[in-house]
């Protein structure tokens, strides 16, 4: 499971890299857009057509905004991000398992579901470890009702 990092410790320490260590940094960027990329393949090819979202660029738009905006903001912004929104992910597939319980057809996704659950959990409980003292307030707020308003919407559409 990857880290949660710190974007200010790598924003810091770009300008005064080496060259070669910057192209260390660039190629790092692309291997983790890459991986992101393939998962998002593994995804794709999860579902049967007619049980994917017809809002991908919605999602996308929204998942960048996510990232971006807080990252400009402060890691404070980052952390606060990260963890409402893996605090509505844990509650969403929470939701979802309570509805596969005891239903021994579903066993094997219900176990898929849980590793995802437990995976999610750990990236919110490592972001509130190194977010700040208040992990929540009104941008928290704004984002997991947000992502509630995102998967409502996913549902239908």
């Amino acid at each position: 499971m990857a880290s949660v990092p710190d974007p200010a410790v790598l924003t810091a320490a770009f300008p005064s890299l080496p060259r070669a260590l910057k192209r260390e940094m660039r190629s790092n960027h692309a291997g983790e857009l890459g991986a992101v990329w393939i998962y998002r393949g593994v995804l794709e090819a999860g579902l049967p057509p007619a049980g994917k979202t017809r809002l991908a660029p919605l999602w996308r738009l929204m998942g960048f905004g996510l990232g971006c905006l807080p990252a400009l903001l402060s890691p404070a912004a980052v952390y606060r991000t990260i963890a409402a929104v893996e605090a509505f992910v844990d509650r969403h597939y929470g939701d979802q398992l309570a509805a596969l319980s005891g239903q021994r057809a579903f066993e094997p996704l219900a176990a898929v579901l849980g590793q995802f659950r437990a995976e999610e959990c750990a990236h919110r409980d490592e972001a509130q470890a190194k977010g700040p003292a208040r992990a929540g307030g009104p941008w928290a707020a704004l984002v997991f009702q947000g992502s509630a308003l995102g998967a409502a919407l996913a549902k239908r559409i």
